[in-house]
């Protein structure tokens, strides 16, 4: 080789090195690196608009567009490496720099970071706490962890879930190797899909690793796929078509009727999950009660409303059985956030201690089926 092919190869490979990066080094010493070049994990579809959303492109025209925008939120996805950095942070524009008066903006719109210890477990590290950003950046920056040993670790970063990501960079030391995942966690030969309402996206978890869809990941080391819209998880029947599309799932569980009427619960359910039903034939699909909300006893009207819907929604699972869908499992709201009252955070949406009690139901449902 001689020196002028040595230096083209070497501006060669500087060039890629500088397209993954960010643009700006806004702490020194600190290099940054375009996310997704590496394994992004629990997203269902390729085809998004954003690199970060959750519902494929070809849906636009097609559904509602609070339905669309729903899809735009990064819930569940998760951006997996591995690097020998001393330390790791994270820069990130959000779509809106969304707020609400009843979750946290840790939760809404910050990003967790977990990193894999030698016995396999993950283990939680720091969050981003969002600042007020002039409304035009949406930006957010953080140092996540600092003062590493310098040996190799494995990470992961939560998205947000109550806001979209249009750009995210992991920042790390300057002379530090920063790769895909050596760790195969969590495995990509296992994947779950839940589909639900306001609940399942996220509402109102404290922070991002504390969604359900996330916890099930860690504990059953697979991908788990959030197909959550906050109030839009209305059986729409392309909905069950597009998650029908989605290859190689071991397992789908549904969560819809907080976001349905009665009638809907009685005209939509058996349509949606027929639907998948055909479309996966080997594939459990687990239908999940409607969470009775703590003020229904001594709400009449909820009270007695709430069931009618589960009523509705459980007598077209006998249906779907007896038109011989032998692969659907019922799990009851009982206890579905706890038995004592304490889960929720408004009677509705839980709190991290609700998505515990949640999510260690369904596992007790889901794991033999991954295993």
């Amino acid at each position: 080789m001689n020196n002028r092919t040595f230096i083209f190869i070497s501006l060669f490979v500087a060039l890629i090195l500088a397209s993954n990066s960010a643009s700006a080094q806004n702490s020194p010493g600190l290099m940054y690196y375009n996310a997704d070049s590496f394994r992004i994990i629990n997203k269902g579809f390729e085809d998004t608009e954003l690199t970060y959303s959750r519902l494929p492109l070809y849906l636009k025209d097609s559904v509602r567009t609070d339905l669309w925008n729903r899809g735009l939120c990064s819930s569940g996805i998760g951006i997996r490496f591995s690097s020998n950095s001393t330390k790791v942070a994270i820069k990130y524009t959000l779509l809106w720099d969304f707020h609400m008066n009843h979750m946290a903006d840790t939760g809404i719109k910050g990003a967790d970071l977990y990193l894999l210890e030698k016995n396999g477990v993950w283990r939680y590290v720091n969050s981003v706490r969002p600042k007020d950003n002039n409304k035009e950046l949406k930006q957010n920056e953080k140092v996540l962890v600092d003062n590493l040993d310098g040996n190799t670790h494995e990470f992961l970063i939560y998205l947000p879930l109550y806001d979209g990501v249009t750009e995210m960079y992991i920042g790390v030391d300057s002379a530090a190797i920063l790769s895909m995942p050596t760790v195969d966690n969590p495995r990509k030969s296992k994947k779950i899909v839940m589909y639900g309402t306001s609940v399942l996206q996220g509402g109102c978890a404290s922070r991002t690793g504390m969604v359900a869809t996330n916890i099930i990941q860690r504990e059953l080391n697979c991908e788990v796929i959030n197909l959550g819209f906050s109030g839009e998880g209305k059986m729409d029947s392309c909905i069950a078509r597009a998650i029908g599309s989605i290859s190689d799932i071991d397992a789908i569980v549904i969560d819809p009727v907080p976001n349905c009427t009665e009638k809907m619960c009685d005209t939509l359910t058996f349509g949606f999950v027929d639907i998948l039903a055909k479309l996966c034939p080997d594939i459990p699909i687990i239908m999940v009660e409607g969470a009775i909300y703590t003020y229904a006893e001594y709400d009449s009207f909820f009270n007695n409303y709430l069931p009618k819907k589960n009523e509705a929604y459980y007598n077209n699972y006998k249906k779907l059985k007896r038109a011989g869908h032998k692969n659907i499992i019922y799990v009851t709201s009982d206890n579905l956030y706890g038995s004592d009252g304490e889960g929720t955070v408004d009677g509705i949406h839980f709190t991290d201690y609700g998505f515990r009690k949640y999510a260690d139901k369904l596992i007790k449902v889901l794991r033999p089926i991954i295993k």
